[in-house]
């Protein structure tokens, strides 16, 4: 009977998950990407030097607001970055990127780059949004996000009003849903998955109850307690953890990735020249070898370049709301370094490692035979580094997801504060780590598999209310590259809301004195 039951879910979620993902989803995300990217002008690449060295680039100034924040319910721009980043570098960089490449072989590589080139402005202008249309909440908050610029943007359209609040009320659901697959039970498994077979596999301690081991047990209390030490303390917790622990965690897994690289540095040509060839799909080669579909390809690539860094889900535009920042641009440019950390570099290097483990043949783009997507990485770093190669592949999924369940923490609790009031929300931060424990525990990729769904699902309306405020992006960016670049003297535009919009014109134009008078 459960075993039918289960079978009917699964049937039906694949069904809704393929419809979402594949015949709407990509075309929307992509579409979105490309419009925005040809109405801002390619700002991501004009304006390169002007977003590079605002974000990363100013991180290294003495005395900079990126780094540091005074302000309270609002943190630094580099802590919001840092809190987004904890929620997509995660699962997907590693195990997502190999998946990828072994379901629709190299290819797949080209079409993650595709993604996130045009992801970059879509993340960019949920950003810019979410600052123009963010307000704070009872408790001195910034609170931002999808839900507040379909309400307030879309919803401000004529006729439109009714349309908006329900796009942002479906936008919430879906995220506090996700939150618990995704964002939660689908990556403490993970964990737990990982440690039992890299580092754990030689402890037998029994079976607690059914065929959930002691083990698996004992690591998801632990999570649960760490986590609940983190996410109860609130966004200034979890940003200032976040801050410590991203920058750490992504350089060692670069570094790692490099010496991986230099180690076959005599396949760095065949690897990216498969990447390309294959791009658009596998044909048939000597022997009858069954070739990868360029649908295949373009649908894996895409779709795990999504599952990576986030671009057009409407997630990490919560966290990036909360920045002390008062010109939406700049936060918006924070979230074209976003993606590009994310995909074009993490992601990059675990496609280089599995692409030169020899588990994928470069002539053909297919698996070897007994490969087994969900240790391929791990495999690779073990074949340069024996036992300590895969034991560190360990601890990186470990922190890559842990980190991740933190920052989706942030966004459950924000969608939920919108559904149901702050008070509620705390409440759910509360159920959110208790969760934890059920993902520890889970035999099941049902519910990993759901979550999925749901993120398609919230993907939807999001890029509805960015796709229809692209005019208010397009004004709100032109606006700053007027004043900041072309050095025009023209009002800024910086809320939508008349007395924030007073508030931080002042704020801007007292620094831009300060700044001035530094310079003498």
């Amino acid at each position: 009977m459960v075993d039918a039951f289960i079978k009917q879910v699964t049937e039906v979620n694949d069904a809704i998950n393929n419809f979402v993902w594949v015949k709407i989803g990509l075309v929307l995300l992509i579409g979105t990407g490309i419009l925005l990217t040809v109405l801002t002008k390619f700002f991501q690449v004009v304006h390169i030097k002007e977003w590079w060295t605002k974000t990363i680039g100013s991180t290294f100034k003495r005395g900079s607001k990126t780094r540091h924040n005074k302000e309270s319910g609002s943190v630094s721009q580099f802590q919001a970055l840092c809190t987004a980043l904890a929620a997509t570098i995660g699962t997907g960089n590693i195990a997502g990127v190999a998946s990828a490449i072994c379901v629709g072989g190299p290819g797949a590589v080209f079409w993650m780059w595709i993604a996130a080139f045009f992801g970059m402005m879509t993340n960019f202008s949920e950003n810019v949004l979410g600052i123009y249309y963010r307000r704070k909440n009872k408790e001195g908050e910034w609170s931002g996000g999808a839900m507040y610029y379909l309400r307030d943007g879309l919803g401000g359209y004529k006729h439109c009003k009714y349309i908006g609040r329900f796009l942002a009320v479906l936008f919430s659901i879906f995220a506090v849903l996700a939150s618990f697959g995704i964002g939660n039970m689908g990556q403490i498994n993970k964990i737990v998955i990982n440690l039992d077979s890299a580092m754990l596999k030689n402890v037998d301690l029994g079976y607690a109850f059914g065929d959930v081991k002691w083990t698996s047990l004992i690591i998801g209390v632990v999570l649960m307690v760490l986590g609940g030490l983190i996410i109860l303390g609130g966004l200034k917790r979890i940003a200032g953890f976040a801050e410590k622990v991203i920058p750490f965690m992504a350089c060692a897994y670069i570094l790692g990735c490099i010496i991986v690289f230099f180690v076959h540095i005599g396949s760095v040509g065949a690897i990216f020249a498969s990447i390309f060839r294959f791009a658009f799909g596998v044909k048939a080669v000597a022997g009858g070898v069954a070739g990868i579909a360029v649908k295949e390809v373009i649908t894996q690539g895409c779709k795990r370049g999504v599952f990576s860094n986030e671009a057009g889900l409407g997630s990490s535009v919560m966290v990036h709301s909360a920045s002390n920042v008062r010109e939406p641009v700049k936060q918006g440019m924070w979230g074209i370094f976003e993606v590009f950390a994310d995909t074009m570099v993490v992601c990059t290097m675990t496609a280089v490692v599995v692409l030169s483990s020899g588990a994928i043949d470069l002539e053909t783009g297919l698996m070897a035979e007994g490969t087994n997507d969900a240790t391929l990485v791990a495999n690779s770093f073990g074949n340069v580094f024996g036992i300590a190669g895969e034991v560190f592949v360990s601890l990186a999924i470990l922190l890559f997801a842990f980190t991740t369940v933190v920052g989706w923490s942030h966004y459950g609790s924000k969608s939920f504060e919108y559904l149901f009031g702050l008070k509620a929300a705390k409440g759910y931060k509360v159920f959110f780590v208790l969760m934890m424990i059920s993902g520890a525990i889970m035999t099941s990729s049902l519910a990993w598999d759901i979550s999925d769904t749901f993120n398609a699902l919230m993907m939807v309306p999001n890029l509805i209310g960015v796709l229809s405020l692209s005019p208010m992006v397009v004004k709100i960016t032109k606006n700053y590259v007027d004043r900041r670049i072309k050095r025009k003297d023209v009002d800024p535009l910086l809320s939508y809301d008349a007395d924030i919009q007073a508030e931080h014109a002042r704020d801007i134009k007292q620094e831009d004195i300060e700044a001035e008078q530094a310079k003498v």
